[in-house]
């Protein structure tokens, strides 16, 4: 499935992912390749980019936003956001 990170300044992440972790309001949850459409508020916290099935992780630390899981794409609007560290 297609991940982009967006934040008002600039595209943080943008490519073909496994999957992904975030924080949601209610607790964290993980969207996979073919996942139902969704619209979610996010809290601050860590977003893991799955980037393969081999074990490859991106971190990102975000501030409050939401992300819209539609047509095989997750698009993640966030106030801020940054690199955290990549495995």
């Amino acid at each position: 499935m297609t991940l982009e990170i967006l934040t008002p300044e600039r595209k943080l992440f943008s490519g073909e992912v496994y999957g992904v972790q975030l924080p949601g309001i209610s607790g964290s949850f993980e969207v996979l390749e073919k996942h139902a459409p969704l619209i979610s508020a996010l809290k601050a916290g860590r977003v893991k980019v799955l980037k393969d099935k081999q074990q490859h992780f991106a971190f990102f630390d975000i501030q409050g936003g939401f992300v819209e899981v539609l047509n095989n794409k997750a698009t993640v609007l966030v106030e801020g956001a940054v690199p955290v560290e990549s495995v």
